[in-house]
C-alpha cells in the first residue's frame, strides 16, 4: 500500500489555490481494500497479562474524557473533572485521563474541577459539530474558551467547502483557528464518516498539517461512521511521513465508537505498528471517548483480582 508521496517544497504547497490542489491530487491513490487488510491483521494480535495491563492503563492515560450534550450541567461537569482525576476511587494507581473535554461555555467549570492537576481542559469550537459559521463566528468561539482556560481547542472543519473541492478556504480557516487558539493546542476534526473516501481522508490530513494542526481528529461522534481502524490506520501513515518530511510530529486523535478495552488495545497495536513508539504518549494520541474508560477500568480490575466486580463498579457518565 504507498504512503503519502513526501513533497519537494512544502513551503510551496500552499502558496496558491492551484498549488494546494495540485499537491493534494498528486497524492498517491488510497487502496482500500489493502487498508482495510492491514488494519483488520493488526486488530487480530494478541496481547496478554502484563502487556495488556500496560495497554489499558496506557489507553486510559490518552483518553479525552468527554461530555459534549445540550443537557450538560456544571455537576456533570465538576463529576467528570472528579473521575478525570481520579478514575478509580478504589484504587489510587490507575492513571489520570488525558483531559476532559466540554462546550466553551463550561471551560471555566472544567478548569475549577481539575485545578492543580495534569488534566487538560479541552474544548470544541468552530460551530461543533456542523461546522456551519461564518468564521469571526468560529473564531469568536474559540477565543472564547481560550480565555475560559482551555489548554487544548478541538475544532472542526468546513467540509462543505472541502467537498467542494475549495481546499484553499479549509487550509485558511485552521490557519486562522490556530491563530485565535494562541498557546493552546490545536486538534482538527475532519468528520471522516463525511468524507466519503479515504482519499478524501488522506487530502484533509496533508490539509490539516500544513495548515498547522497539533492533532489530526477523526470524527465528533456525532455521525453514523466515527472512528474506525482503517481510517486511524490513515491518518497514522499521513503524521509519520509528514514527520519524514518536515521532522515536525503531529498528534492522532480517533474519537467516536471506541467503547471496548478491546477496541482500544487494537488502535494501539495500530499505532505502535504504523507510527512507531514516538506516538505511544498522551502527547501524541488520544482517545475521544466517554464509555470507555468504564470497560477499561472494569478490566484493569479482573486483571487485578481475577474477577469483575460487578455492573454498579464503575459510575455512569
Amino acid at each position: 500500500m504507498p504512503s503519502s508521496a513526501p513533497a519537494p517544497a512544502l513551503s510551496d504547497v500552499t502558496a496558491s489555490d492551484s498549488t494546494l490542489r495540485r499537491f493534494l491530487h498528486g497524492l498517491p491513490g488510497v487502496d482500500a481494500v489493502g487498508l482495510e487488510a492491514r488494519a483488520a491483521s493488526l486488530g487480530t494480535r494478541s496481547i496478554k497479562t502484563t502487556a495488556k495491563a500496560y495497554a489499558i492503563d496506557l489507553a486510559i492515560s490518552m483518553i479525552d474524557l468527554t461530555t459534549l450534550e445540550g443537557a450538560d450541567t456544571p455537576g456533570k461537569v465538576r463529576a467528570l473533572g472528579a473521575k478525570a482525576i481520579n478514575p478509580d476511587p478504589t484504587d489510587r494507581t490507575a492513571p489520570r485521563t488525558a483531559a476532559l473535554c466540554v462546550y466553551p461555555d463550561m471551560v471555566a467549570t472544567a478548569k475549577a474541577a481539575v485545578a492543580g492537576t495534569d488534566v487538560k481542559v479541552a474544548s470544541v469550537a468552530t460551530a461543533f459539530p456542523a461546522g456551519r459559521a461564518a468564521l469571526e463566528v468560529k473564531l469568536g468561539d474559540v477565543r472564547e474558551a481560550v480565555a475560559a482556560g482551555a489548554d487544548e481547542i478541538d475544532m472542526v472543519i468546513d467540509r462543505g467547502a472541502f467537498l467542494a473541492g475549495d481546499y484553499m478556504k479549509v487550509h485558511d480557516e485552521i490557519r486562522a483557528v490556530k491563530e485565535a487558539s494562541g498557546a493552546a493546542r490545536l486538534k482538527v476534526i475532519f468528520e471522516t464518516g463525511e468524507l466519503s473516501t479515504y482519499d478524501n481522508i488522506r487530502r484533509a490530513s496533508w490539509i490539516g498539517m500544513l495548515a498547522g494542526a497539533d492533532f489530526i481528529k477523526t470524527s465528533t461522534g456525532k455521525v453514523g461512521v466515527n472512528a474506525t481502524p482503517a481510517n486511524t490506520l490513515l491518518m497514522l501513515e499521513a503524521v509519520r511521513d509528514f514527520r519524514a518530511t518536515t521532522g515536525v510530529q503531529i498528534g492522532v486523535k480517533p474519537a467516536g465508537g471506541i467503547r471496548t478495552s478491546k477496541d482500544a488495545v487494537k488502535f494501539l497495536v495500530i499505532v505502535n505498528e504504523t507510527a512507531g513508539e514516538d506516538w505511544l504518549d498522551n502527547h501524541w494520541f488520544r482517545f475521544g471517548a466517554s464509555s470507555l474508560l468504564n470497560d477499561l477500568l472494569m478490566q484493569r480490575q479482573k486483571l487485578a483480582t481475577g474477577r469483575y466486580s460487578g455492573p454498579d463498579y464503575v459510575t455512569v457518565d
